[in-house]
């Protein structure tokens, strides 16, 4: 729920505590180069799943493959290339060809920050490091962005300068209007010719019902889909004390209120609501994480790969 003030995203410093200090949003919104944005976040991720017992996902060796151009040569066996003086790639048990599209919102709604970190600035953040590790992958992944309509499409590649082309984009976004997400979604589905892995990310704020019906006539489809419900923590816990005049992002429709006279009220609702988007996705068979833009951006990659587990 946007308030008239507006806070500038922080321009902290990368920090020397840890890899898992690189996901905190307030220290990834001071890295100014997407590409390392996402990769800080993607080897802080990693560092932190690497130590945990419940990995989720085998990253075992299976066998190997010839050499491509683009592919990364950290993955290069030298000493069978010695031997046979022939270039091949490691492949690991996880690899599938995935084929990934990332659905950007970037309407108005998407631009409030009480915090350090707009929505649409974390949704960048997620996108950029979700697109950086998938790729890493070996998967193909595409992205689209939106408002109340199709703003950019990138179809879904694997190869280096693609994953390039994509960052580029993410770092040019520019907020949009009102929200449709279901008439870009269908959009979408129309272009999908083979079975896809869908990433919504968006703080459904208008038309839930309607977006929740496209992401279910897209796994009607025989696609897999996440959403990644980009929330402020000042939406989800009400965070304000003083009499503020609320605008809506998107009608600016406005009105000055206390609080501590709303407060119950507006947590009971926002909860109800909450809960109704994570029910309306599960029966629709659409995996649901619900991610606070103060915390880290791990959970979205967890959601990520606790898809890819699970055998897509």
């Amino acid at each position: 729920m946007p308030t008239k003030t507006e806070t500038e995203a922080s321009k902290s410093k990368a920090p020397t505590e840890g890899a898992a200090n690189f996901l905190d949003p307030s220290i990834l919104a001071g890295i100014d180069n997407l590409e390392l944005r996402a990769r800080v976040a993607v080897e802080g991720f990693l560092s932190g799943l690497h130590r945990s017992p419940h990995r989720g996902f085998s990253v075992e060796f299976n066998d190997y493959r010839h050499y491509q151009r683009g592919d990364d040569l950290r993955h290069v066996d030298w000493k069978l290339y010695a031997r046979s003086d022939k270039l091949y790639i490691k492949q690991y048990e996880d690899e599938t060809n995935t084929r990934c599209m990332i659905a950007l919102d970037t309407s108005a709604s998407m631009t409030y920050a009480s915090g350090g970190m707009s929505k649409l600035d974390y949704g960048i953040s997620v996108a950029s490091a979700l697109a950086y590790f998938i790729m890493r992958q070996r998967d193909a992944v595409g992205l689209i962005t939106f408002d109340d309509k199709l703003q950019e499409f990138l179809p879904a590649r694997c190869r280096q300068p693609h994953l390039m082309h994509l960052l580029r984009l993410l770092t040019q976004v520019s907020p949009g209007d009102q929200t449709n997400a279901a008439s870009p979604l269908s959009d979408l589905a129309a272009t999908l010719t083979k079975k896809s892995l869908v990433l919504l990310i968006s703080d459904l704020l208008q038309g839930e019902e309607e977006t929740i019906a496209t992401l279910r006539n897209l796994r009607a489809m025989g696609h897999d889909v996440i959403v990644l419900h980009v929330m402020d923590d000042a939406e989800l816990n009400f965070t304000f004390d003083e009499s503020s005049e609320f605008i809506d992002s998107e009608t600016r429709e406005a009105f000055i209120t206390t609080p501590a006279s709303v407060r119950a009220a507006y947590l009971e609702n926002v909860n109800a609501y909450l809960a109704e988007c994570k029910k309306q996705c599960q029966r629709a068979g659409v995996d649901y994480c619900l991610l606070n833009t103060a915390d880290p951006i791990d959970s979205a990659l967890s959601a990520y790969l606790s898809k890819r587990a699970r055998g897509f």
